[in-house]
């Protein structure tokens, strides 16, 4: 069997056609050293061909500096998986037919992508194709990035990555196109129902969920408090049973401002749920503003800005910028995280192949009561970023309002394969579950009585 290393997606259909008795062609995805086991190839071909897969891979080994070999377990692929980083490792089977006929209507522009067009191609596989996952360690290869996981969440956001990024966007919309799931353009604005919730004791709360962060919450209670407005707010913060002192230091606060919901940490809630705890708490205000434990905001306006870009806009959900920083908020790469991808046409649907929003995030809490966060500690805030820029409109703030600092504490610092796959697998769900929702809402009515598309419908002329 031939082995063909992807270039682009011309190169591709030009290499397998010169073997066109072939059914299964197997492609390397980059250039590390590959050393497959004895029955390597043998599985890969024995699990395709009995479930007619499109595309084939497994989990494999990675070989360390030192010579050691570390397991490196893949994830399942999912309808959601449209993340354009996903990890099928560096060896891939697949079948000859599908790709070219999933690349026939391909011009020269999809092969001039900053990927050569990989991403467009597996998108339109997985379309139509079954993509199968052998949980076996089949091969060997070498590692090449020996940086943490918390070293690499934000490459996607490198400037030296943008032309990458428009490719990805372009391959992903036409994706969503062509499975009718792009969200609807037109979106639910709630200025006129701000000041119909009269029963709101305040105009805004900063929730700030907490467990065992000593070392940094007092920080970011004393950025929340110490915010100047025109308005009422206040600030909650759930502590999720804290042992380390956390809850002592909040209790230590004397402001009439600060609200500390004290839980004992045996009611099994992630950051979701005490997410819940504080916006249907009856001191919470018309709108919450995400701080998160570790992190700081930037000056004492930007309550005020958040407020106000809701007042204005009349969005249900409004998402800031940050500058990441180390612990002693000195700037570090890749600085200012502003998502100026974002527009309010293509924004949610380019939000399905990233991996989140940006922060500080802020919500209409009457929405996001409707909704409520999974009860999770990752992921949670995406799931609620998702759902509401399925319907509602999304600001954007593109100056810096938040300092994300990042430390040896960070939930997220150094994570192990097994947990950035449970953490992407999660994402991957999430994704699914609005794939599914967005094809179900574009889909024409039919009328129940004469079985007719509803003519009122503006879905009848998109594909599915």
């Amino acid at each position: 069997m031939e082995t063909v290393r992807f270039t682009n997606v011309r190169q591709l259909c030009e290499d397998v056609c010169r073997n066109e008795l072939e059914q299964y062609v197997l492609l390397r995805l980059d250039d590390r050293e590959i050393v497959p086991d004895e029955y390597c190839f043998h599985r890969l071909m024995e699990t395709a061909s009995e479930v007619d897969a499109t595309l084939t891979y497994c989990n494999y080994r990675e070989r360390l500096a030192d010579g050691s070999l570390v397991d490196h377990p893949v994830c399942d692929y999912q309808y959601g998986s449209l993340r354009d980083d996903f990890d099928f490792g560096p060896l891939v089977l697949i079948n000859v037919a599908d790709i070219l006929s999933a690349s026939e209507d391909f011009d020269d522009s999809i092969s001039a992508m900053a990927d050569g067009g990989w991403y467009a191609l597996r998108l339109r596989l997985s379309s139509t194709g079954i993509f199968m996952n052998v949980p076996e360690y089949l091969y060997i290869a070498e590692r090449v990035d020996h940086r943490k996981s918390g070293e690499k969440q934000h490459d996607y956001v490198n400037p030296a990555c943008r032309q990458y990024q428009i490719d990805m966007e372009e391959a992903l919309l036409e994706h969503l196109y062509e499975i009718n799931a792009l969200v609807k353009k037109e979106k639910i604005t709630v200025d006129d129902q701000f000041d119909r919730h009269d029963s709101f004791p305040r105009e805004a709360t900063v929730v700030i969920p907490v467990r065992n962060r000593v070392k940094t919450v007092g920080d970011a209670v004393r950025s929340a408090l110490s915010q100047k407005t025109t308005f009422d707010y206040n600030v909650i913060v759930v502590d999720n049973g804290s042992t380390d002192g956390t809850r002592e230091l909040l209790r230590d606060i004397p402001d009439p401002k600060l609200r500390v919901i004290e839980l004992t940490g045996s009611e099994g809630l992630g950051i979701g749920g005490c997410w819940n705890r504080a916006i249907l708490h009856p001191t919470c205000g018309r709108f919450a503003v995400q701080l998160d434990s570790d992190d700081v905001y930037a000056d004492e306006n930007t309550l005020q800005t958040i407020v106000d870009t809701f007042r204005k806009t009349g969005a249900a959900m409004v998402v800031g910028s940050y500058i990441m920083t180390d612990f002693g908020m000195r700037p570090i790469p890749p600085g200012l995280i502003d998502h100026r991808e974002w527009t309010d046409e293509d924004g949610p649907d380019n939000a399905l192949r990233v991996n989140g929003f940006g922060a500080p995030r802020a919500f209409y809490t009457p929405v996001v009561r409707k909704f409520l966060f999974p009860n999770v500690s990752y992921g949670e805030d995406y799931a609620m970023c998702l759902r509401i820029s399925r319907q509602y409109r999304v600001a954007r703030i593109y100056e810096p309002l938040y300092f994300c600092r990042r430390w040896e504490g960070n939930s997220d610092a150094e994570l192990s394969i097994a947990q950035v796959n449970a953490h992407n697998t999660y994402k991957d769900f999430l994704r699914s579950m609005e794939l599914y929702a967005r094809i179900r809402d574009n889909m024409p009515e039919i009328s129940p009585i004469s079985g007719e598309i509803n003519p009122d419908s503006d879905s009848e002329d998109q594909p599915f």
